[in-house]
């Protein structure tokens, strides 16, 4: 086995395009590990940052309740800062880190107006994407694999030595697989070594880095076996290369993007900023209505409160913060239809992957790095939670017209980030495996008719 490892080796050895690709794609897989864990670190400075200042912010409003005051105000004025900090694994794939709200601020006041105030960015700042490592593994990797593999058999053929190759013994389908098998390990290295370096470094965790690699030996084994198969036909360098990148551009980029166009168009979804200005208009519309009917309503859904004293003449913070509730409740049913179209969405997106090798390699990672779209939800249900467990603490001061006072700043509630653990990407894995043993049957009959056409 030593002897023809050292014989492929120095074949590989004696090719500058396979030496400068490897290395190429090496120091890729590297730039792209060092460029994730710099923007996770800005991350996570970003909000260690911004507590001390949130801190700085609550004391200088409790300064004014120093001698105890209305809890309407306090509960106006009193933001809580909430925070999703990446995961150890956040690296590997920033998914929608990029452009989805990692630290939010909420008050008292109708949740929904302040949880999606945040998409209002400029979608062609983030048209480009990060450049990370999954990006390489998915789209570049497959560039590399082809430059190694396209002219295995033809490369032979074009030198007149295939026929000579043919006739030594050993030869035949295993030569092109021992030869091939060792490109595609010299690849997988190229994307693991730079892997393995950073989590010497990085607090990956041993479950995230070996379902990382799973999905990079997977992942390349896959389109090693596409190179050869394309490759065992009887056709020129060229013309191989010219099939192989027309299968990257097809698999990678043409039909992903047509197939989530049917998905976008077949489970139409909304806009966050639609529920936010649907809240806005009800809640406005609000000081326009009778303040009775408006608690009324509110009763009717929170009766622990109707026992408490009727409403004076003058403006009271019961009714506001009432009706800020009720602003929140009168979207509940889109919010739901909201949510429930994105797990669609992203239930197809899913399946899709059980059809397209790259995007279950693209969802693993962003799984493994609990930077995909399921992980912004559970952000935002948390959110959701913690508001709620904010009103509960203000609205017994406000509805028993408590004071409010400097023990009672202290008391306030606190939001905990959860740190998650790495999913391990089971099905997008076997969805991949599937793909290799499909293709990998292929191949096999297919090598056996090169020495019918050599």
């Amino acid at each position: 086995m030593m002897r023809w490892l050292a014989h492929e080796w120095r074949l590989v050895c004696r090719s500058r395009l396979c030496l400068w690709a490897l290395v190429l794609l090496c120091l890729l897989s590297a730039v792209s590990l060092v460029s994730g864990a710099r923007e996770v670190a800005r991350q996570q400075a970003h909000i260690a940052r911004l507590a001390p200042l949130h801190e700085r912010d609550v004391q200088a409003v409790a300064a004014r309740f120093a001698k105890g005051g209305d809890a309407g105000y306090a509960a106006y004025y009193t933001f809580f800062d909430t925070q999703d900090p990446p995961s150890s694994a956040a690296f590997l794939a920033l998914g929608l880190r990029d452009v989805a709200p990692y630290v939010l601020r909420v008050r008292a006041l109708g949740l929904q107006a302040q949880l999606y105030e945040g998409e209002t960015f400029n979608p062609e700042l983030a048209l480009a994407g990060r450049f990370d490592f999954a990006f390489v593994l998915i789209y570049l990797a497959p560039l590399f694999i082809i430059a190694l593999l396209h002219d295995l058999v033809s490369g032979e053929r074009q030198s007149g030595r295939l026929r000579m190759l043919l006739a030594m013994p050993g030869a035949g389908t295993r030569l092109w697989l021992r030869r091939a098998g060792l490109r595609t390990a010299l690849a997988i290295a190229s994307l693991a070594l730079p892997l393995l370096a950073a989590a010497a470094v990085l607090p990956i965790g041993m479950a995230a880095l070996a379902g990382a690699l799973a999905v990079v030996v997977v992942y390349a084994v896959f389109w090693g076996t596409v190179c050869v198969l394309v490759a065992a036909r009887p056709w020129s360098s060229t013309a191989h290369a010219t099939a192989l990148m027309g299968c990257w551009v097809v698999l990678t980029l043409v039909l992903p993007t047509l197939a989530q166009m049917a998905i976008t168009r077949s489970i139409p979804v909304g806009q966050g900023v639609d529920l936010m200005l649907a809240q806005r208009q009800n809640v406005h519309g609000a000081w326009d209505q009778p303040r009775d009917a408006t608690m009324h309503k509110f009763f009717k859904s929170h009766p622990e409160w109707k026992d408490t004293a009727a409403l004076p003449v003058q403006f009271h913070w019961k009714w506001y913060y009432a009706f800020q509730q009720l602003g929140d409740e009168s979207v509940a049913s889109e919010v739901s239809a909201y949510r429930s179209g994105l797990a669609r969405r992203q239930h197809w997106t899913e399946r899709l992957g059980w059809l397209l090798p790259g995007v279950a390699a693209q969802g693993a990672l962003h799984g493994l790095a609990r930077s995909d779209l399921p992980a912004q939800l559970r952000y935002q249900e948390r959110i959701e939670a913690f508001h709620r467990e904010v009103r509960e603490f203000y609205y017994p001061y406000v509805f028993n017209e408590r004071p409010f006072g400097p023990e009672d700043f202290a008391r306030r509630p606190r939001f905990s980030a959860a740190e998650l653990a790495p999913s391990l990407p089971l099905a997008p894995l076997v969805a991949m495996l599937a793909w290799v043993l499909c293709v990998g049957g292929l191949c096999a009959r297919a090598l056996m008719r090169v020495q019918a056409v050599a």
